[in-house]
């Protein structure tokens, strides 16, 4: 059991390190300031000082502050694993992209609601901080953006492309030395907290592997981000992984995880409205930016709950109760889809009614 425990972990790891974390030094790649080895190289570097350096603390909320330590045992911590690995994979091949922490988080809560044992106020803690620093993003980006713009009607050309390079490679670096000390914690805490090892060992061979994950299977998600990079966003993209990494370390050093997708996104948010003012809110953004908040924690909440509830301690009414929301979701879905394409159909229909009476006249 403790092997299967530990090749999760590794595997959920590994994963962390080729999606998220790889993407940290895609802006100096696709500027051209480092070759696409050196930038795999830097990152692997980056998540593994930054895991040793500072990522024990959110080791420790993820193992014990959440539910009791020793309600985690080898079986509670595979759930775990699995649940956050399970919704990650679910929402890469969806194309939604989730947070690391949020699904662990959100898998550890449903555990503790299984066992109905659960540090209420930790996870109030956890949630309002999940609130409050993307905000506290969106509202530093909003004021770069504005001395960005100001410093470039001022700024020789010549000055900004001799100091760009070292910029973008230092904020980049930054980023992934978050990404180690915040992200790491959530493929190593569940097993710590089962006694597989210690909080030191946890971070070494957590901070390892999420460095090999990006260094041999981040080659994509660098290429992909590093060549969406324009020069006329690249001053812009560097100030969003310097601030986004700066508020994920202090937050890492406070024991807090924290959801780095969000904090990213409500960074370019902010550089967006210093541009373009409100229109960048559109609807659309919005209430993607709302669900993903929402879907994050919940969707491995419930997967948890279930395994636990199923392969631990058997409850039949549960998993009826849990089976029936489930069916009653799918079965809404099912109505309004052909409610959705009814209206569809019958909006096609009058514009080609009325292209046809506009030809006969």
């Amino acid at each position: 059991m403790a092997y299967i425990a530990w090749a999760v972990a590794l595997l959920f790891a590994m994963n962390i390190g080729a999606s998220g974390a790889a993407a940290s030094m895609g802006i100096a790649y696709g500027s051209g300031a480092v070759s696409k080895r050196v930038a795999l190289f830097l990152c692997a570097a980056g998540i593994l000082l930054g895991a040793v350096s500072g990522g024990g603390e959110v080791v420790k909320t993820l193992g014990s502050d959440i539910v009791p330590e020793h309600m985690i045992s080898v079986p509670v911590a595979i759930i775990i694993l699995a649940a956050a690995t399970l919704s990650l994979f679910i929402s890469n091949m969806a194309a939604v992209p989730l947070s690391t922490s949020e699904v662990t988080v959100g898998a550890i809560v449903g555990v503790g609601i299984a066992y109905k044992v659960l540090f209420v106020k930790s996870i109030l803690t956890i949630v309002f901080y999940w609130i409050a620093v993307p905000i506290i993003a969106f509202l530093l980006a909003f004021c770069v953006g504005r001395l960005v713009t100001a410093a470039k009607k001022f700024a020789v050309k010549k000055s900004w492309k001799r100091i760009l390079p070292f910029f973008v490679i230092a904020t980049g670096l930054t980023e992934a030395v978050s990404a180690g000390m915040n992200n790491v914690a959530n493929a190593v805490g569940p097993i710590v907290a089962a006694g597989l090892m210690s909080v030191r060992e946890g971070i070494w061979i957590g901070g390892l592997f999420v460095a090999c994950g990006a260094l041999l299977l981040g080659s994509r998600v660098l290429e992909t981000n590093g060549k969406k990079i324009t020069e006329i966003r690249l001053l812009e993209g560097s100030a969003v992984s310097g601030l986004g990494g700066t508020l994920v370390i202090i937050a890492s050093h406070l024991g807090l995880p924290v959801p780095q997708t969000q904090i990213t996104t409500c960074s370019i948010l902010g550089i967006g409205m210093s541009k373009k003012g409100l229109r960048i809110f559109e609807k659309k953004i919005t209430v993607r930016l709302l669900k993903i908040w929402l879907i994050s924690p919940c969707f491995s909440l419930v997967i948890s709950y279930n395994l636990v509830k199923i392969f631990i301690d058997f409850d039949f009414y549960s998993i009826i109760l849990v089976g029936s929301v489930f069916i009653a979701t799918i079965g809404l879905a099912s109505f309004r889809m052909p409610v959705t394409r009814a209206v569809l159909s019958k909006k096609s229909t009058k514009v080609k009614l009325k292209k046809q009476y506009n030809a006969e006249r």
